[in-house]
């Protein structure tokens, strides 16, 4: 039986430690400074690296390093009884076309989760919610943050096999009103 294989590094291509990699980027994005003063700052640390070099780290991996940022935040926040999130719809215009954006938002003003939509309608609603509640907290109920909203998601039927998983939990206790 062939062993399990484990998932490529992302570093595996780059001759510096991921810790360096890491303090780089995290260096350029906490603090306001640009590319040569990185590179300068850590000269004097004893790394020698070219400004572009950040910049192609950056590009690489601050993407990476954000979101493993957002998912300890997130698993972190789950614990803490005041910890909610709410559900946004707007019609903004992308690419000059006019769709829905759909967004799940925690207390404090993070997005966890977005969705863009041509739609209003039962599916998109729902596809919304298999999305928000796999990725975000599934112990805590959404609450719309516009009246207009609750009439897409009162469509959802909590009969719905689709909608089966979040019924079982109990976030559809009053019927799908997500009430907090």
């Amino acid at each position: 039986m062939p062993r399990p294989r484990k998932p490529a590094s992302p570093f595996r291509y780059f001759n510096s430690s991921p810790e360096v990699i890491r303090l780089v980027v995290l260096m350029y994005v906490r603090f306001p400074l640009s590319l040569r003063n990185v590179e300068d700052l850590l000269f004097e640390r004893g790394i020698d690296i070219c400004h572009e070099t950040v910049r192609l780290w950056w590009n690489r991996f601050g993407p990476l390093f954000a979101g493993d940022i957002r998912r300890q935040r997130v698993s972190r926040m789950r614990g803490f009884r005041h910890w909610r999130w709410h559900l946004d719809e707007m019609y903004v215009k992308l690419n000059g076309e006019m769709v829905y954006l759909w967004r799940a938002v925690d207390h404090e003003g993070e997005v966890l989760e977005s969705y863009v939509t041509r739609t209003r309608d039962k599916a998109a609603a729902l596809a919304f919610m298999k999305k928000a509640l796999k990725r975000s907290c599934q112990t805590n109920v959404p609450k719309p943050l516009k009246p207009s909203m609750a009439g897409v998601f009162e469509r959802l039927s909590y009969k719905d096999p689709a909608v089966s998983v979040a019924s079982f939990l109990g976030i559809f206790r009053d019927g799908p009103s997500f009430a907090c």
